[in-house]
């Protein structure tokens, strides 16, 4: 058969590269407190990069930036700004959930040898872009998947990574500089690890469990369970 030279086989993966893969998936953690000294090599940090940078992107618009954190008086001043908005968060559960809250572990930011601050440019690709024309939030969107392609990449290289979600939007604008048009998207820890939970560590812990996916899956309208709709 004749192949376009801008074009590829788009058969399965063999079975050891398919298992990688899933691998990969299934034993990604979010890293807060297991996080070796040791720095990432530039070669690896590079890769983890390039996969995040190969996310698609609607529009191809790749909305993305990184902003890479190494300098610890940055990451006290980051950490301050997680303390200020954690105190918050606590007061915002039940008194029943309060103490379990308290009590977990939130970031790592001052232990994880490099801190990653994902960003979206809200202008990349001016004001019409293919795709977002109806949802201006694809590219929002977008960014989110270079997230997770940089996040199963540094699992398979070995690299815990830990998203820190808990910040008041003006203290990271405040501190890192951003313009209006770039919106903060993701601050990552990022390090070596020795070890991983077997579960997710909300799990482990009682915070949270795994829902079951069939209960997920709906059949051509909201409610209808799949299975219903299989078996009529």
């Amino acid at each position: 058969m004749d192949t376009s030279p801008d074009l590829f086989p788009a058969g399965p993966f063999s079975e050891t590269e398919r298992a990688a893969v899933y691998r990969a998936i299934h034993t990604r953690r979010d890293v807060r407190g297991q996080f070796l000294p040791d720095p990432i090599a530039l070669d690896v940090l590079h890769r983890i990069l390039e996969a995040a940078h190969h996310a698609p992107s609607v529009g191809l618009m790749q909305p993305w930036n990184f902003v890479v954190v190494r300098d610890a008086a940055v990451k006290a001043e980051v950490a301050r700004a997680f303390d200020t908005a954690n105190r918050e968060a606590a007061e915002m559960f039940p008194p029943r959930r309060r103490a379990l809250y308290s009590s977990l572990k939130l970031e790592g930011i001052e232990q994880a040898p490099l801190n990653l601050l994902v960003t979206c440019d809200r202008s990349r690709g001016g004001k019409v872009v293919l795709g977002r024309t109806h949802d201006r939030d694809m590219d929002l969107h977008s960014t989110v998947c270079a997230v997770q392609n940089l996040w199963l990449a540094a699992r398979a290289e070995g690299i815990g990574v830990g998203w820190v979600s808990i910040f008041r939007d003006g203290d990271l604008r405040r501190i890192f500089g951003f313009p209006d048009h770039v919106v903060p998207v993701a601050y990552l820890c990022l390090g070596h690890v020795a070890e991983l939970h077997s579960e997710p560590e909300l799990q482990v812990r009682g915070w949270a469990r795994r829902l079951p996916l069939d209960d997920l899956i709906f059949a051509d309208r909201w409610g209808v369970p799949a299975g219903a709709a299989a078996s009529t």
